[in-house]
């Protein structure tokens, strides 16, 4: 009278351990998810001597990205090397500068928040957008390769100072636009290899390039990259077509 009790838990048992076996498979869903990621930057807006809102031609702009040592800090940072620097001991430019801060000290640029940020300045300043240029410094040069690829179309010229991308950014780049490096052959930081090797990559496809290889300079190329006159009268002769 037994024999049945014992066969109906062992069916059970037998059961309850095929549905745990199957419950515990590996799965692939099919989802979507929609996010929003906001930004808050800080950032610096010279307007040249002469600028008029509603002047009919409008005026070049030049956006600069400043390296990671100023990354993180006060807004102040971001005056002590640079376009802002220059600024700060007196220089005139004949366009715009725009130059934001990255919030982050460990962190990169977040290229898609820059981007809202200069079309809002663009949109609400008398900037002729044929004449908008791009240039940065270390890990904001490295952005500024970063950009030029993404927005192959939104920058009149290029100018880079110590950064580094890889190779394959090179066939991303508007081949209409001129591109200026410059790197330090002491380079500790960013070895001058990965300028030597872009700059190779593009002159075989090519591309209107220049570069400026300083000897015996380390990573702050810099310093003497943005004290050449020659590249804001090379900047302000670029315009797309």
């Amino acid at each position: 009278m037994k024999k049945p009790y014992f066969l109906l838990k062992a069916l059970f048992c037998c059961t309850l351990f095929l549905f745990e076996s199957c419950s515990a498979q590996s799965q692939l869903i099919e989802d979507e998810l929609q996010t929003v990621t906001t930004e808050n930057l800080k950032y610096y807006l010279y307007y040249p001597e002469g600028y008029e809102s509603d002047k009919e031609e409008g005026f070049g702009l030049l956006l600069f990205l400043h390296g990671g040592g100023e990354s993180g800090a006060k807004l102040e940072e971001i005056k002590k090397n640079g376009p802002p620097k220059l600024l700060v001991e007196g220089k005139q430019f004949p366009f715009l500068v725009l130059a934001p801060q990255n919030p982050y000290r460990r962190k990169w640029w977040n290229t898609e928040a820059i981007m809202k940020l200069l079309d809002s300045i663009v949109e609400t300043s008398n900037v002729d957008k044929k004449r908008i240029y791009l240039s940065g410094l270390s890990r904001g040069g490295s952005a500024s390769w970063e950009l030029a690829t993404q927005y192959p179309k939104k920058f009149a010229a290029l100018a880079v100072v110590c950064g580094m991308a890889p190779l394959p950014y090179a066939h991303w780049i508007n081949k209409k636009m001129p591109i200026w490096v410059f790197h330090g052959d002491r380079d500790e930081v960013i070895s001058v290899e990965e300028s030597d090797k872009m700059v190779a990559k593009l002159k075989e496809m090519n591309y209107d390039v220049r570069y400026t290889r300083y000897k015996d300079v380390g990573h702050n190329s810099w310093g003497r990259a943005y004290t050449t006159e020659e590249l804001y009268e090379w900047l302000t002769a670029q315009k797309q077509e």
